[in-house]
């Protein structure tokens, strides 16, 4: 399998009253391995939230997933984190194919779900690249209810752009298929085209006659809902908040020479366009080694984003082991 499915297999473990931890099934992923770790306990586990770490005082920390629905990256990076909090990841709520959520509501199921382990504020929140959005719209959700929002962190977030009008077909070709390093310019050129004239579903099954991807249904569940989440992303009216923002930038530019879902201009600035809509002297913009991809996946400046992060929300003085990249 892979992370994504790894933390789904997690929360329908959690769901059913299995008392197994995220480090459990990425350190024994073979069953027989995995089954003595294992315990039955019904009564910890809150539908719609995934604890990652549970001891600490202070406020918990939540993660919201990528754009990908995937939050299995908070795992690597908490272990990295100097932190005394708890900690935890909001998965998406289940998508109707027909309902067509707006990201409000979204924002507004997740509340619904968080606000059990967490009652009462102030509340504190981390996101990854564009899926990030979500924590936005989760803390707009929180101060109309007359909550504190006491820090939003952004991890090579760029603010998005207005909606741009594209298909569930085309959204489901730039987050599929623009990744694929084994698919050449010539046969992904073919899918574009195709994207045009096809259903997601009929663009799948060109791409599985191609050999580009293997899949099924799950498949086919997962690009519906990448791009109805991307379509809410989109369609989002973003308001300024009275929030304070970190924005932990990639200081390498991300090699993509096919086209991306697009973003607000000024969208490649350390505030990754955050300051169009709030004020700059509420948003600290933290360099972090790597591109977009590698500030995440390489361990060296995963460490360097962990202390980053650790120093935000322990309120201490973020510092740069380079003197040559400044904090603004």
């Amino acid at each position: 399998g892979h992370s994504l499915l790894a933390v789904r297999m997690l929360a329908q473990a959690l769901g059913v009253g299995m008392k197994v931890s995220a480090s459990d099934i990425f350190n024994a992923p073979i069953l027989k391995d995995l089954a003595p770790k294992i315990e039955l306990d019904s009564s910890s586990y809150t539908p719609g939230v995934l604890p990652v770490r549970t001891i600490g005082s202070p406020a918990p920390i939540f993660f919201v997933p990528t754009g990908y629905g995937d939050c299995s990256y908070v795992f690597p990076l908490v272990r990295e984190m100097d932190i005394d909090c708890p900690v935890y990841a909001l998965p998406w709520p289940p998508f109707e194919e027909a309902a067509r959520p707006s990201l409000k509501e979204i924002a507004a199921n997740v509340t619904q779900a968080l606000r059990k382990v967490q009652p009462r504020g102030p509340y504190r929140f981390a996101g990854y690249s564009s899926g990030a959005v979500l924590a936005y719209a989760i803390a707009e959700r929180l101060l109309h209810l007359q909550e504190t929002v006491s820090l939003i962190a952004l991890i090579d977030v760029p603010l998005p752009a207005a909606s741009p009008g594209m298909t569930d077909t085309e959204i489901a070709l730039q987050m599929i298929f623009e990744p694929l390093e084994s698919l050449s310019d010539e046969r992904f050129e073919v899918l574009r085209r195709s994207a045009g004239q096809s259903s997601v579903k009929q663009l799948l099954e060109k791409a599985q006659q191609m050999g580009a991807v293997v899949g099924g249904p799950d498949l086919y569940r997962n690009a519906i809902m990448y791009a109805q989440f991307h379509q809410a992303v989109h369609s989002y009216q973003m308001p300024s908040l009275p929030v304070s923002v970190y924005q932990f930038y990639a200081l390498a530019d991300s090699p993509s020479p096919r086209p991306q879902l697009p973003a607000t201009p000024h969208a490649n600035s350390p505030m990754r366009g955050w300051d169009r809509i709030l004020d700059a002297q509420f948003i600290k913009a933290v360099p972090v080694p790597g591109d977009h991809v590698t500030m995440m996946d390489v361990l060296e400046n995963r460490r360097v984003l962990a202390h980053q992060l650790s120093a935000a929300l322990n309120n201490l003085p973020i510092t740069h082991p380079n003197s040559n990249l400044d904090v603004k």
